[in-house]
C-alpha cells in the first residue's frame, strides 16, 4: 500500500468517527458557499480600474503562490483572473476558488460540537472562510436582543467592519462549527477579494490530523455577555473574550534580594501633566506642523495645505490624498510611489511605475535602475566641461600677445 493510499484511508476513518459518533447529527442550518447580504447591506460591484496585477512570473510551477513575492498577496488581496498574467494557474486565488482543507464536524466531550483536522495542516494554510448572512449593525442588534429573549447563547457573529456583520447561525458553511480558545491553532484574517472584504480562517501553527481546529473568538466573535470558557488551555482566561492569563517567571534565589517598595505617602498632583499630541511630518517636504491627514488605514501620512495645493481644508470628515488616484486618468489604484505623490492605475503603469523589492512601488523619478543614467550624465558633463577650462582657447590660458607684452613691460622696469 502506498503512502498516498494509507493517508486517504486515515483520512476515511476520521470523517466515519467524525460523522458517526453516537449517531448524532450536528443541529440544521443552511449551507451556503459565499457571505449572502441581507436588508440593507449590499457588495460592491466590481471595478477593473481600481484591481492591481501583479509583477509574478507566470511560467513558474507556482505563480503568485505563498512562497512568492506577489505585492497583491504581501497586501492580502488576490489577484484578479481577469488580469493576473497567470491567469487560471494563479495561485492567489484561494476564496474564489474554495481551496479549503480537509475538515468535518464533531461532537467534542462537554464543548458542543466543533471542527477537526482530516489530514495535516501546515502553518499559514488557508482552511476555510467564514460565510453567513451579511448584516448590518441594526439587524444585528435586533438579531441579539431576540437571542437574548430566547436566552440562546451560542453566538455565530463576526464583524466584517464597522458597519457590516457576518452571521453564520440560520446560514453558513462549517466554519460555523469552530470553538473558541485561549491558546488557538488558528487565526482570522480579513481579505480583499474582487474589491469585497472576506473572511478566512489560517493555521497558526501546524496542525496534525485528527487535532480539533480552534480560533480565539476576542474581538473576532461578538457577543455582549461573558460566557465561561471551556477550552482547558494552561492560560485560559475562564470567559470568551477575557485577557489570557500570563505566568510570571519567578526566580527563588534571587528573591530575597528584591526588596519591597513602599507605598508612597505623598499625594498625588490633581493636575495632569499636559499630553503632547505627536504629528507625523509633511509627506512632501518633512515639514512640521502638518495640517491634514490621509484617512485610508494603509496609508494615514499628513500633508500641509500648501503642499497639495489647497487654500482650504477639503470637505467632508473623510480625506483621501492623491497618492491612491491615477495621476493620468485619476482611478483608484494602489501603485503609489513610497518616495512622493506619483501614483498611476494598471493601465497606465507600464514605463511609470514599477515595484522595487527592496523599495516597493517607486515612480520613474525616483526608480533606482534610473540612477546610473543620471550619473553617467552628470560624470560626462563634468569631463567635458573640465576639458573646455584645459584647451588654449579658454580665457585662463594666457596668449602669446599677452605673453609679449608683459615682457616688454618687465624689460621697461628693469631699464
Amino acid at each position: 500500500m502506498t503512502k498516498c493510499s494509507i493517508l486517504l484511508v486515515a483520512e476515511f476513518k476520521l470523517r466515519q468517527e467524525a460523522e458517526g459518533i453516537d449517531s448524532l447529527k450536528p443541529p440544521a442550518y443552511i449551507r451556503i458557499n459565499k457571505s449572502k447580504p441581507v436588508g440593507n447591506v449590499k457588495c460592491g460591484e466590481l471595478d477593473l480600474s481600481n484591481a492591481t496585477a501583479c509583477e509574478c512570473n507566470p511560467q513558474k510551477p507556482l505563480p503568485c503562490g505563498a512562497d512568492s513575492n506577489c505585492i497583491n498577496r504581501l497586501l492580502m488581496t488576490e489577484c484578479d483572473p481577469n488580469i493576473c498574467r497567470a491567469g487560471i494557474r494563479c495561485r492567489n486565488q484561494a476564496f474564489q476558488k474554495r481551496e479549503y482543507s480537509s475538515i468535518a464536524p464533531y461532537k467534542t466531550q462537554g464543548r458542543g460540537w466543533g471542527l477537526k483536522a482530516l489530514s495535516s495542516i501546515k502553518q499559514g494554510r488557508f482552511i476555510i472562510e467564514y460565510v453567513g448572512e451579511l448584516i448590518d449593525s441594526e439587524e444585528y442588534q435586533r438579531r441579539i436582543r431576540k437571542m437574548h429573549e430566547k436566552k440562546e447563547d451560542n453566538y455565530y457573529f463576526m464583524t466584517v467592519d464597522s458597519d457590516r456583520v457576518i452571521d453564520a447561525g440560520p446560514k453558513g458553511n462549517l466554519s460555523r462549527f469552530m470553538n473558541h480558545s485561549c491558546d488557538p491553532n488558528c487565526v482570522t484574517q480579513k481579505w480583499t477579494v474582487l474589491g469585497e472584504t472576506r473572511v478566512g480562517l489560517f493555521a497558526k501553527c501546524d496542525i496534525d490530523a485528527g487535532s480539533e481546529l480552534t480560533f480565539n473568538y476576542n474581538f473576532e466573535v461578538v457577543g455582549q455577555e461573558k460566557k465561561v470558557c471551556k477550552c482547558g488551555a494552561k492560560a485560559c482566561s475562564g470567559f470568551i473574550g477575557g485577557k489570557v492569563k500570563l505566568e510570571k517567571p519567578r526566580d527563588s534565589s534571587n528573591a530575597a534580594l528584591v526588596p519591597k517598595k513602599r507605598k508612597s505617602t505623598q499625594r498625588q498632583s490633581k493636575s495632569a501633566a499636559p499630553i503632547e499630541v505627536w504629528v507625523p511630518p509633511c509627506f512632501v517636504c518633512g515639514g512640521r506642523d502638518s495640517n491634514i491627514t490621509c484617512n485610508s488605514n494603509l496609508c494615514q501620512k499628513s500633508y500641509h495645505l500648501r503642499c497639495l495645493d489647497l487654500q482650504t481644508m477639503p470637505k467632508g470628515e473623510k480625506y483621501t490624498c492623491p497618492r491612491h488616484n491615477c495621476k493620468v486618468c485619476f482611478h483608484r489604484t494602489n501603485r503609489c510611489c513610497v518616495l512622493c505623490l506619483n501614483s498611476y492605475c494598471a493601465y497606465h503603469a507600464n514605463g511609470h511605475i514599477r515595484y522595487d523589492r527592496l523599495m516597493g512601488f517607486v515612480c520613474y523619478d525616483h526608480d533606482p535602475m534610473n540612477l546610473p543614467k543620471t550619473s553617467q550624465n552628470r560624470r560626462s558633463t563634468r569631463r567635458k566641461s573640465e576639458a573646455e577650462s584645459r584647451s588654449p582657447n579658454s580665457d585662463d590660458e594666457v596668449s602669446e600677445d599677452d605673453l609679449s607684452l608683459l615682457e616688454r613691460l618687465n624689460r621697461s622696469k628693469r631699464n
